[in-house]
C-alpha cells in the first residue's frame, strides 16, 4: 500500500500546482497582449496605406513592416472584404500556416512572406505540399516578385493561388475589386457584404469541418 501523504507533501503539491497554473496563465496573458498589439499595428498600417500616393510607395512600405504585423494585416484585409478569418494562437511554430480564411465553401490556408526581391521557389513548393497534406486550398501572399518557376507551380496547382503586387494592395484596400480566382462564385466586396455572407460562412463551417488551431 502507498503511504498516506503527509501534510507537508500536500502543501508542497498544492504550491506546485498553483505555481504551474500561474506560469501557464502568465504565458497566455502575454501571448494575448502581444496578439492584440500586432492587430492594432495592422489596423494602423491599413490606414497608413490609404495615405500613400501610389503602388511603389505602398509596396515598399509593406516590405518594411514587422513580419507578424504583416500576417495580421492580411487577416484584417480579408475581414474588411467580408470574409471570416481564423487566427493562430501563436506566431511561431505554426507549421507554415499564418492564418486561415473561409471563402465560399472552402477553407484557405494563408502563408505570408515579406520579400524585397524574387520569392523563393522552394517556399512555394513547400506550401503546395502543405496544402496537399491538409487537403485544402491556400493563398501565398507576398510583397516581392514572382519568378517564372513560382508562377508555373501556382498555375499547375489546383489548390494554391499567389497574391502579390497590385492584387495584394487591393486586398488591403477595403471596397476595392479584390477577387479570388480559385473561388469565382464567392467574389465579394466589403460594400456588398450582407447577411448572405454569414450564411456562406456558416455553410462553409459545416462542409469543411475545419478546426481552429
Amino acid at each position: 500500500m502507498f503511504p498516506f501523504p503527509t501534510t507537508e507533501n500536500l502543501i508542497l503539491w498544492a504550491c506546485s500546482a498553483i505555481a504551474l497554473f500561474a506560469v501557464v496563465f502568465f504565458r497566455r496573458s502575454v501571448r494575448n497582449r502581444r496578439h492584440k498589439r500586432k492587430q492594432q499595428s495592422a489596423r494602423r498600417v491599413l490606414e497608413r496605406i490609404k495615405t500613400l500616393p501610389g503602388f511603389p510607395q505602398k509596396i515598399n512600405y509593406l516590405r518594411k513592416i514587422d513580419p507578424f504585423v504583416f500576417e495580421e494585416l492580411l487577416l484584417e484585409g480579408f475581414e474588411a472584404h467580408g470574409f471570416r478569418t481564423i487566427r493562430n494562437k501563436r506566431y511561431t511554430g505554426d507549421g507554415g500556416i499564418d492564418g486561415q480564411v473561409i471563402i465560399g465553401k472552402y477553407r484557405y490556408l494563408i502563408q505570408a512572406k515579406r520579400y524585397r526581391g524574387h520569392i523563393a521557389l522552394q517556399h512555394v513548393q513547400e506550401f503546395e505540399k502543405l496544402l496537399k497534406r491538409h487537403n485544402c486550398r491556400g493563398l501565398f501572399c507576398h510583397t516581392g516578385k514572382t519568378g517564372a518557376g513560382s508562377k508555373s507551380v501556382s498555375i499547375a496547382s489546383e489548390r494554391m493561388e499567389i497574391i502579390s503586387g497590385q492584387r495584394l494592395i487591393d486586398l488591403l484596400t477595403p471596397g476595392s475589386s479584390f477577387t479570388i480566382a480559385t473561388a469565382p462564385q464567392t467574389m465579394m466586396k466589403r460594400t456588398a457584404a450582407t447577411l448572405e455572407t454569414s450564411t456562406i460562412v456558416k455553410d462553409a463551417g459545416k462542409e469543411n469541418r475545419y478546426h481552429e488551431s
